[in-house]
């Protein structure tokens, strides 16, 4: 019988050679998005001191933000913990994949090392991103309810394919796969003292599966059965057993199914499931409400989200530092309402205040039939001083499959990144116009624009 694994790569391979134009573009969106964000984590990003870390010039491949070069793995760790540490970055909703963070740094430092152009690059991305998404949606949530970030997890198979799909040497994937398997990581054990690491985790993934593909080019050998044997991928971080057969399913529709276009763009940084509430905190002010008048107010959360921003509440209420923010409800929550947005300074301001006064104030409750992951909805009550109830629900996160947001918005989030990179409006122009309108533009030369400031 074929094994999952070369099923996997076989379908790859086919996908990658039809990108329809909508796929293109949608993809070529995505990575502009994840470069921006990415030069914004490394000019002012909690790892931003990761910019210091290569030495000289020790291979090809561009690392943001910083004069050096790098070896592909090293430069896709650098880039990727760039990409999500700010938490601005993409997710497809019902997968739970930042697909993003782990697969423009893998492609690019592929495509930068090999030499090859945009147009294959592009294509690995775009087949990466449908092999994420479909390994998530093979085992929707276990990942998580098993302690590990899904991306970082199921990130090495994925970018291992992007590597391989760049070089064009394809006969290696399967084996590129089962080293892949040795690999996956990145637990929530951050989620305790709001650790960094969890920037640092999807970039793993691309290293981890650009290492996988470049040992299987040079005779180590991977098991089949990595997806689907008896110490398959799923059994050991999912403990799900009937979800090779449920991937092997998801894989008849690769190159015919497209859900890159679904993956959501995130226009607050912070994680994505508070995104909805924060929505909702904006309908309860354009009811009238303000946080001076704020008696109690409670939200439900679904049991799938809460031990990422709502466990344990007393923490997230006060959260013990500006960075673990990122994952506090109730702490963003009340800094939409006392501030009128979220915004990076956010995230570097002292804990306390009218924010920390009003998050004490919010109870929160469990949402069984949430329809949490498939959707990202949010529900929130709140009773006021002067004796009124106000409600507020959220069917789905915008940037949802139903919901997306508009181009001209990524496009104004782009430049609004890069600005604040430092990058000059000159080099911002070029790189919105090579990812986009250039189909095969020179991934080096997008490299070296992204070393640029002013």
């Amino acid at each position: 019988m074929t094994s999952l694994s070369q099923r996997l790569a076989d379908a790859a391979v086919s996908a990658a050679a039809d990108i329809p134009a909508e796929v293109d573009r949608s993809a070529r969106l995505h990575l502009l998005d994840s470069l921006a964000v990415g030069s914004l984590g490394a000019a002012r990003g909690p790892v931003r001191g990761l910019r210091s870390l290569p030495k000289g010039e020790t291979g090809k491949a561009t690392v943001i933000g910083s004069s050096a070069s790098a070896s592909a793995p090293e430069a896709a760790l650098l880039n990727g913990s760039f990409i999500h540490s700010l938490e601005y970055d993409d997710t497809h909703v019902a997968s739970v994949m930042h697909g993003s963070a782990t697969l423009t740094p893998a492609a690019l430092a592929a495509a930068e090392t090999a030499e090859v152009g945009g147009a294959r690059m592009i294509a690995a991305y775009a087949v990466g991103w449908e092999v994420l998404i479909r390994m998530g949606l093979a085992s929707p949530g276990t990942l998580q309810a098993q302690g590990f970030q899904t991306t970082s997890a199921a990130g090495p198979f994925a970018a291992a394919l992007v590597s391989v799909l760049v070089q064009g040497d394809t006969e290696h994937a399967v084996n590129a796969l089962g080293i892949a398997g040795s690999q996956p990581g990145g637990t929530f054990a951050f989620l305790a003292g709001g650790d960094t690491v969890k920037a640092a985790q999807p970039g793993w993934a691309a290293h981890s599966g650009l290492w996988a593909a470049d040992l299987a080019r040079h005779g180590v050998t991977g098991p089949s059965g990595v997806l689907d044997g008896d110490y398959g991928f799923y059994r050991l971080y999912a403990d799900d057993e009937r979800a090779p057969q449920r991937l092997g399913a998801e894989l008849d529709s690769l190159g015919h199914t497209w859900h890159l276009p679904d993956a959501a763009f995130k226009l607050v940084p912070c994680c994505h499931f508070i995104h909805p509430y924060v929505e909702a905190v904006q309908q309860l002010t354009a009811q009238g409400l303000t946080w001076e008048n704020v008696a109690s107010w409670r939200v439900r959360v679904a049991p799938g989200a809460a031990p990422v921003i709502a466990e344990p509440w007393s923490t997230r209420q006060l959260p013990a530092k500006a960075h673990d923010v990122r994952w506090s409800l109730p702490y963003v929550m009340a800094a939409q309402l006392v501030d009128g947005t979220v915004g990076l300074d956010l995230f570097e301001a002292p804990i306390g205040g009218a924010r920390a006064d009003l998050a004490a104030r919010m109870t929160c409750e469990p949402w069984a039939d949430s329809g949490f992951p498939a959707r990202f909805p949010a529900w929130v009550e709140v009773s006021t001083t002067d004796g009124r109830q106000l409600q507020a629900e959220v069917n789905d996160v915008l940037g949802g499959a139903g919901r997306p947001v508009p181009e001209e918005s990524v496009l104004a989030k782009t430049r609004t990144c890069l600005a604040e990179a430092g990058l000059p409006s000159s080099a911002i122009e070029l790189i919105v116009t090579m990812v986009l309108d250039e189909k095969d533009f020179d991934p080096a030369a997008l490299g070296g624009l992204l070393r640029l400031r002013r």
